[in-house]
Formats: C-alpha cells, structure tokens, sequence
C-alpha cells in the first residue's frame, strides 16, 4: 500500500515502514562514525522502540558491541493498516543488529505487568546470564498496577492554580493563548504511580532478586527539568511530581545495588520533538525557538546525539560529572545561559506571523513526521510499501 500521514491533533495516525527503517539507520551510521564507546556488553532496554530508549539501544549496539533486550509495546502492521512506529523501528534495529553478528531480541508488551517482567526475566537466564547495564525510558500515560490491577492514568496540569501561557499549533504555525486547569483530586497521586519510579524499582528488584545483574550494574533513567517559561506546566505540574519521584528513586535503588557494587542514576536529557513532548502545552513553541537558538549556535542535538554524548562522556567517559541533586545534566548545552535568555527574549515577541522567522517550526515539525517514518530523506513515499513487517526474533 501507499501510506500517507494522517494527523489528529499531536497524534499521527499512521507510519511508515520504510521511513522508520531509514531513521533506524542513519542512527546507527551516527554511532558508529563516532567511534567505539568502552560500554556496558549485556543491556536491558525497557522503553526500547521510540526516542531515548531507541537511541540508547542503538548506542549500546553499534558503540559498545553489547547485545541488547529490549521491552516496547506497539502494534504490529496488518493487511490494510499501518503498525506503530516502535514496531517498525524495532524491526529495523533487529535487522541491522543480526546483519553486524549482534544479539539483539525483543519483548513486546505491557512493561508494567508482571507477566513482562517474568519473561524477560526468563530471557535472560536463558540467553545472556546476567544484565550490565539497565535503562528505563518509559513514556507511558497509562499504567496497569501489577498488584492492586487498579488503572491508573497521568494528566498534564498544573499544581496550585491554573496556568495560562503562549503555545503553537505546529501543524498550521498559529500561536495562540492557552488556560490550563490546576490538578485536583487524585490526579497529582496518578500521575506519580504512572511515571514516577515505583516500576523502574520493581524491575530492578526483580533482576537482582533472581542474581540477573552483574558485579558493578548501572541502571539510568529519563528525565526532563527545562527553563522557568515551562515549569508550571512541567517540573512544578504533575508531570514534575512524577519526576520528583523518579529521580528520589534513584538513591534507593542505589543503596539496593551496594551489595553488588551498582548504582542508578537520573540522566536529565534536553528537550526534544517525541510523541510525549508534543502533548504538553507551551513545549512546542519552546521546543521551535530553542531549536533555532542551538542551531544557530552550533549545539543542537537530536536524541542520538544526546545518548552518544552520554555514554561516551558521562557514562563511560571518565567523569559522570552529577549535579548537586546526584543527576547526570546531559541538558546541560540547552540550559546554558546563553541560550535560556536569547528563548526568553524571543518569547516576549512570539507570534503566528514571525514564528517561521524566529523559531524554528519548520525543524519541530519535521522531527515530529520523522518519528513516524515521514519526511526522511531518500525514502520514496510515492511507491507501494509492505505495512506487515515482522520483528525477527518476535516472528
């Protein structure tokens, strides 16, 4: 079939297979034209087929040789219907990963189950033994608690008051003013059961609780501060308590791996176009105009970049160099003073009319089809296309 974006708000409702096996691609050749990385040789990815956890795959793969589980929950293509980008970017990676002689298999489902869990539990006892390297980069909204079953679902609110500030449509480049209702209820409480760090614990004790890790394993997960122009919506919202949680949860998974020599760390990342950005108000619009300003300044970096730069110089490059709060600032480039005051001048001035002119909306809104296969240099979209692929070690 022929496939064609098809958009609904932040949402693109199709994908294409040829564009995410390109994309898939030029991420590997990036890695590998940065030279080896002296890294971790057995990795768990659990949040493996989009954005960060893709790109610490890929990393892990082509930089360090390591064979790589990895844990995503996307739809397979059928006859007729495109599947999700993840499938199709995990195929890819499988593809390239067997073709270099690199073990790479994969679990599709629901990472917070305990099922999921078991199995990639029994993976590993049977394939690689024990696990050196642990990241965590899920980006869920939703989550299945494993003991109560209760559903739990995440909001994007404020804390305190309602937040009112500039925001862009960047599918038509219009800028307008947006009201966002304060958290009540339980919604500061779910958010955290879904995106705090209650399950990145859960998979660490069960991996040492069945002698999977090795003598000295890491264990990294995500996360996001940004400026002061996106904290009532993010760090001081609900997402922000989430996060809060995550980054508490480090150090007790740390005093956890002391017995083993492990440790777990919080890598803050920059702010980049992924399906979970696009969702949150204001971030767009700040997304285009920092984009512009690193460009210009030379310092952009898209999330292969980022995950390249962390491993070869945080992770296992001599200096992890944390932060008074114990976090690895790989945003550190975006956060530069240089940078934050050029966005907050170009802010105050933001309009539908000159955003093409002082942001970047151009880039936001190629990124964002990038993650769904569209928009990728070298791939023909006018020629028939294979929507049903297979995972190789999934098939």
């Amino acid at each position: 079939m022929i496939i064609e974006p098809r958009t609904r708000g932040f949402i693109c409702l199709t994908s294409h297979p040829s564009g995410c096996e390109e994309n898939v691609k030029n991420q590997i050749e990036y890695i590998k034209s940065k030279g080896k990385i002296e890294g971790a040789k057995k990795v768990l990815v659990i949040g493996s087929s989009t954005g960060f956890g893709l790109a610490s795959r890929i990393t892990s793969a082509f930089g360090s040789d390591a064979a790589t589980i990895g844990v995503f929950f996307d739809k397979p293509g059928t006859e007729g219907r495109p599947g999700s980008p993840g499938f199709y970017n995990t195929a890819a990676f499988e593809k390239e990963a067997h073709a270099a002689g690199l073990y790479a298999k994969s679990i599709n489902g629901d990472a917070f189950s305990n099922e999921i869990k078991e199995e990639v539990i029994n993976l590993i006892k049977e394939d690689l033994g024990q696990i050196d390297l642990v990241i965590y980069s899920l980006a869920s909204p939703v989550r299945t608690h494993p003991v109560s079953g209760k559903r739990f679902k995440s909001v994007l609110k404020p804390i305190g008051g309602e937040f009112s500030n500039k925001t862009v449509d960047f599918h038509t480049g219009k800028v307008s003013e947006i009201s966002i209702k304060p958290a009540e209820g339980d919604d500061i409480e779910n958010t955290v059961t879904v995106m705090g760090g209650e399950d990145w614990k859960m998979w660490m004790d069960a991996l040492k609780a069945e002698n999977l890790l090795s003598e000295g394993a890491t264990t990294v997960a995500y996360s996001y501060i940004g400026p002061s122009l996106t904290e009532a919506v993010y760090r001081k919202g609900t997402i922000g308590a989430a996060k809060d949680h995550l980054e508490a949860t480090a150090f007790t998974i740390s005093d956890d791996l002391k017995s083993i020599g492990g440790k777990a760390y919080v890598s803050v990342n920059k702010a980049l176009v992924t399906q979970a950005s696009s969702a949150i108000p204001v971030i767009p619009l700040y997304i285009s105009l920092l984009f512009k300003v690193m460009k210009e300044k030379g310092i952009h970096e898209g999330c292969i970049e980022q995950i390249q730069r962390l491993y070869s110089e945080r992770l296992y490059g001599g200096d992890i160099a944390l932060d008074d709060k114990g976090r690895i600032r790989i945003d550190d480039w975006e956060m530069r003073e240089d940078v934050q005051s050029e966005i907050a001048e170009l802010w105050k001035t933001a309009t539908s009319e000159n955003l093409s002119e002082i942001g970047d909306l151009e880039g936001y809104s190629n990124d964002f089809f990038n993650l769904f296969g569209f928009k990728v240099e070298g791939v023909d979209y006018n020629a028939d296309v294979n929507e049903v692929v297979k995972v190789p070690s999934i098939s």
